[in-house]
């Protein structure tokens, strides 16, 4: 696996993987590299603005939250520099709001924590959406309508806590609070 200071092998495809939690990255990383990418790794967006600014990646595999900007930044980011650049947006806190504007933004695939590397692969390659998906008709549990309806708010204002807080009529460390907490799926 290629760290931050290695420079890309020509003859491989290049992959930015920008994850904060280390022993995923690491993990997924080989993987990535076992399956013939160039992977390079970054440990937040501003690790991964300033690697795709040396070699613009042909793939990336981005978080959604990690300290500091969202990974939502950053996929805009390479989008923005190469339009061509297939990203994947990872996310442990899986929401309606983030995964369509990880999509609006320019991301071809949204997959919810875990996932291995074949999983990260087949959404690279997935070029058109799936009619076999399941549906449930099983209503969302009420936490989960709270962090569905409170991402909106936060993606409505770009990721400013303390404008959602105000918007939502909440104090801003209560909303905190409730950002930290994963609801049930159902």
């Amino acid at each position: 696996m290629m760290d931050q200071q290695t420079e890309p092998s020509s003859d491989l495809p290049t992959l930015l993987l920008v994850e904060d939690d280390r022993l995923f990255c690491q993990v997924m990383g080989e993987a990535l590299s076992k399956r013939g990418f160039n992977v390079q790794v970054a440990n937040n967006v501003d690790e991964g603005i300033a690697l795709s600014e040396k070699t613009s990646p042909e793939f990336a595999v981005v978080d959604l939250n990690m300290p500091g900007r969202s990974g939502l930044v950053l996929v805009k980011h390479l989008i923005d520099i190469d339009s061509h650049t297939r990203v994947v947006m990872l996310t442990g806190f899986a929401s309606i709001a983030t995964a369509v504007e990880a999509i609006k933004l320019g991301a071809i695939h949204y997959l919810a924590k875990p996932v291995d590397a074949d999983e990260v692969i087949a959404a690279f390659y997935r070029e058109e959406g799936d009619t076999g998906v399941d549906i449930t008709t099983q209503p969302l549990s009420v936490n989960r309508i709270e962090w569905e309806h409170i991402q909106k708010v936060l993606s409505d204002h770009k990721g400013n806590i303390t404008a959602t807080a105000r918007a939502l009529g909440m104090h801003r460390r209560t909303l905190q609070r409730k950002l930290q907490k994963r609801p049930q799926l159902r």
